[in-house]
């Protein structure tokens, strides 16, 4: 699975020859407010109408979509046809993709990075609202009144960023979280078929929250999954169940997973940095540098110092 960054998603549309392309991402970001941006589809699907259907792949940002017209959009065990009006809710943590249908496509999107919501006065963290968590519906149908109601916001959005007020991005992250909090209060569209199995979408879900951990970068950087009951309680799913379901796909249980990432990285990290053995211990996890060279030894019947020499 491929991950697309902020700027690969300008360069996608744009050109990574765009003259402004740096500009439009570095202007923000020299700011220290995160990166935020917003289109109108109807325009963008003027021109770049191959380019608005997007692969199944993960972003490294989040997305809100407003969109009317005829479109199929496919993520996890589910595909959901969008018949007439809909809002779409992405996140780096659930890979999507996006079919338009028809050619009457209209709408707006916007784009933005965690960094640009962390910067509000409350310090919010995008992790915890509900509307972006592995749990979410991700997209939703809205009537056309409801539609209406979303693009008066969007509007505004337009509107600001285009201004010259000194505290524009203030303004736009309450726009933003006016429509956090309305998608938060809809209810989803169904599925219409499904494309993998529900335990094919646990598995996927549970392979992207463990990867997300990796690489380790520094000697500060420690994992927060450990065990099988955190990746559990983070999918929203019995530990069981989990397990059951990992077997089944994979044929190895969550534990045996889990550690043999951890032991890869540990190899790496005993080959490729100056680290010391209590560092690696400490990054993946281990308080006591005992259990990891017993952890180490259970898997490379060596000890990580006669590992790195």
């Amino acid at each position: 699975m491929n991950t697309t960054t902020i700027k690969q998603f300008y360069e996608n549309f744009f050109g990574a020859d765009c003259p402004d392309l740096n500009s439009i991402i570095s202007e923000n970001i020299h700011k220290d407010i995160g990166h935020f941006n917003v289109f109108d589809i109807a325009e963008m699907y003027k021109s770049f109408k191959s380019k608005l259907e997007m692969p199944y792949n993960r972003r490294t940002y989040y997305k809100i979509s407003l969109i009317s017209g005829q479109n199929k959009v496919e993520f996890a065990d589910k595909t959901i046809l969008i018949k007439d009006c809909g809002i779409l809710f992405a996140s780096p943590k659930i890979p999507y993709n996006y079919t338009p249908l028809n050619l009457e496509q209209s709408g707006h999107f916007c784009v933005f990075t965690k960094d640009f919501l962390a910067k509000s006065k409350i310090g919010l963290d995008i992790d915890h609202l509900p509307i972006f968590s592995l749990q979410s519906d991700f997209i939703y149908q809205i009537t056309p009144e409801q539609f209406e109601e979303v693009n008066a916001v969007f509007l505004k959005m337009h509107t600001e960023i285009a201004s010259d007020y000194e505290y524009k991005y203030d303004l736009l992250r309450n726009y933003l979280m006016e429509l956090i909090h309305y998608g938060q209060k809809l209810k989803p569209i169904l599925a219409v078929e499904n494309v993998k199995t529900a335990s094919a979408r646990i598995t996927a879900l549970f392979i992207e929250l463990l990867e997300r951990q990796f690489p380790i970068e520094n000697t500060t950087q420690v994992l927060l999954l450990k065990s099988p009951v955190d990746y559990a309680d983070t999918l929203g799913v019995h530990v069981n169940h989990l397990n059951k379901v990992l077997k089944e796909t994979t044929g190895k249980t969550t534990s045996e997973i889990i550690a043999s990432r951890m032991n890869q990285e540990a190899k790496v990290l005993l080959k490729q940095t100056q680290w010391n053995v209590s560092e690696i211990a400490y990054t993946l996890g281990f308080e006591e540098i005992a259990h990891f060279s017993n952890f180490f030894k259970k898997h490379n019947q060596q000890s990580p110092l006669q590992f790195r020499e």
